[in-house]
């Protein structure tokens, strides 16, 4: 299959957002169904086309949740349809839904998608300003970083209600032909790789290349 366009519409960024009964289910089961969907934070609109989901309390060991609660990951134990953002290697941050009943810590991590609406504005929050670079439309949100930095995420959005209309919106979108989803191991974790909760549209240009966990190395004295 050859590679697939950027959809380029705008028409997929208004419409009715998804409602709270959407995410109040397992996450492997809410993931592959927030492909097509989009998420809105202001100016900035992305159709979502890569996503990975994450588990409970002990059922999963690289979730945020596996060793219970803290303050760092109580938005994931909290309402489901809400944003839970953190801060990693010290310098991204990435957004993830949370899904669920109360308590149950479960969410979402945005992986990927392709900017729909806000272009020029995501472009400017990915470059350092007066920067003479460019980037390519399909890197603008390829990535969980990019992606969060696109939408202009950051830590002051932890928490936020998806599903009121407020400052940060899911919206329906357009569901993705079940055809077209794929289902693998996830990227970058240590333990629960081989887990197949990382979900993409095949053949999206928008979508991340594959990485296994590489164990970092330090630093020689």
């Amino acid at each position: 299959m050859g590679e697939r366009q950027l959809t380029g519409s705008r028409d997929l960024a208004a419409g009715p957002a998804l409602g709270r009964d959407f995410f109040d289910r397992p996450s492997e089961q809410v993931a592959p169904d927030l492909l097509g969907r989009v998420v809105v934070h202001g100016p900035v609109a992305v159709r979502l086309t890569e996503v990975e989901a994450y588990g409970g309390p002990g059922q999963d060991p690289p979730s945020h949740t596996y060793r219970g609660r803290t303050p760092r990951n109580s938005v994931m134990f909290g309402p489901p349809g809400h944003v839970y953002v953190y801060f990693t290697y010290g310098m991204h941050f990435c957004a993830n839904l949370v899904c669920m009943p109360e308590g149950a810590g479960s969410a979402v991590l945005l992986r990927a998608g392709e900017v729909i609406a806000g272009v020029d504005v995501a472009r400017s929050r990915r470059l350092p300003s007066g920067s003479s670079k460019t980037i390519a439309s399909r890197d603008l949100a390829r990535g969980p970083a990019r992606l969060a930095t696109a939408l202009g995420l950051g830590r002051e959005h932890n928490g936020l209600d998806c599903c009121t209309g407020g400052a940060l919106t899911v919206l329906v979108g357009e569901p993705v032909d079940l055809d077209l989803v794929k289902a693998g191991p996830r990227t970058g974790v240590s333990t629960g790789a081989e887990t197949p909760w990382r979900f993409w549209i095949d053949g999206d240009p928008t979508v991340s290349p594959y990485r296994p966990h590489a164990p970092r190395r330090r630093a020689q004295a």
